[in-house]
């Protein structure tokens, strides 16, 4: 057993919800359901046009790739995150929620000057996500920020796809990607957001190299990978470039493909009311339960329960005692 169950390496941002109306997204030329990157200026005049409204997680740290490693920390299986916070307070709060989860971290000394990344996160009634993400210092996470020794002791190196907009990201990822197959560990990416698959397909491409082991995706991401409109054909072409992937599908479960079986994983039907934080959960929980063994279909039906649990809920996860019991809920302990 290695020290940990993954290696994350992804943007480290503080959430704020705020719940809105759809007619307020086309006011604000917000595109619905995709994550944006916005300058300083750009989130402030947002932020501006929604004053007076309900904020619901403000000051809750977010980032895919860190939603996931907390989430896998919390069921039980330790992790490590690779990211950038500035010594600001907000930095602060990323990193003690780290800490709180038992989420290793690069972050052991000095913290530059800047400002740590911050995601608006927009929740319309149908429970649907628009993320408006200023970088901030994330922008500059560097392979300066990767440890091989930790990368070494892990089962899976997880790469956030969102690692392509920035090119000292995109070469940290890439850089990672190579120390976890000199190493033997296996290497996960979660393509993050049908945008980031389809402006950014050259760095994705990038980072799975000549295959991966495990891929995450939704089905709008592995449509757009495919350049398919065609389910089938999809699964067809990820079987190209990972050797095991996980399509989730939303209301309609997901499908995992071990290598060898494909298999069809029902929802659980839920009131949604806030889809931000699910794919990153279902990743967390995922990895969770194979590093306990448990085959992809198990996994799956654990993965898809999280899931369920955090839409239907406001805030990208869920208070630390709910993944216990989630747990215990599923696997009897």
């Amino acid at each position: 057993m290695k020290k940990y169950v993954a290696y994350g390496i992804g943007a480290a941002l503080v959430d704020t919800e705020i719940k809105v109306q759809d007619a307020d997204l086309a006011q604000m030329n917000v595109d619905k359901g995709m994550m944006t990157l916005v300058d300083q200026a750009r989130q402030a005049e947002l932020l501006a046009h929604l004053r007076g409204h309900l904020v619901k997680a403000s000051h809750a740290s977010g980032g895919s790739a860190g939603n996931s490693m907390i989430a896998t920390a919390l069921f039980g299986g330790p992790t490590f995150m690779s990211c950038k916070v500035a010594a600001d307070e907000d930095g602060d709060i990323y990193l003690a929620d780290l800490e709180a989860a038992g989420v290793d971290h690069c972050h052991n000394g000095e913290r530059a000057v800047g400002t740590t990344g911050k995601c608006l996160v927009l929740i319309t009634p149908d429970a649907e996500r628009s993320m408006n993400t200023y970088l901030g210092i994330s922008e500059s996470l560097s392979i300066a920020e990767l440890d091989a020794d930790a990368i070494a002791a892990s089962e899976y190196l997880y790469i956030e796809g969102y690692q392509v907009t920035s090119p000292s990201g995109l070469a940290a990822a890439v850089r990672a990607r190579e120390i976890a197959e000199e190493a033997g560990v296996k290497t996960a990416l979660s393509f993050s957001d049908p945008g980031m698959v389809e402006f950014f397909r050259e760095g994705m491409a990038s980072i799975v190299g000549n295959g991966l082991d495990l891929v995450f995706c939704n089905e709008a991401e592995a449509l757009q990978w495919s350049d398919t409109d065609n389910l089938e054909v999809a699964i067809e072409r990820l079987k190209r470039v990972a050797s095991r992937f996980v399509i989730t599908r939303g209301a309609q479960g997901a499908i995992t493909f071990d290598g060898k079986e494909q298999v069809d994983i029902p929802p659980h039907r839920v009131q949604a009311v806030d889809t931000n934080g699910a794919g990153d959960m279902f990743a967390g929980a995922f990895l969770y339960a194979i590093s306990r063994g448990e085959d992809f279909a198990t996994a799956g039906r654990f993965a898809s329960l999280a899931a369920g649990r955090i839409v239907a809920n406001y805030g990208p996860r869920l208070p630390a005692a709910d993944y216990r019991a989630l747990r215990a809920e599923f696997f009897g302990e």
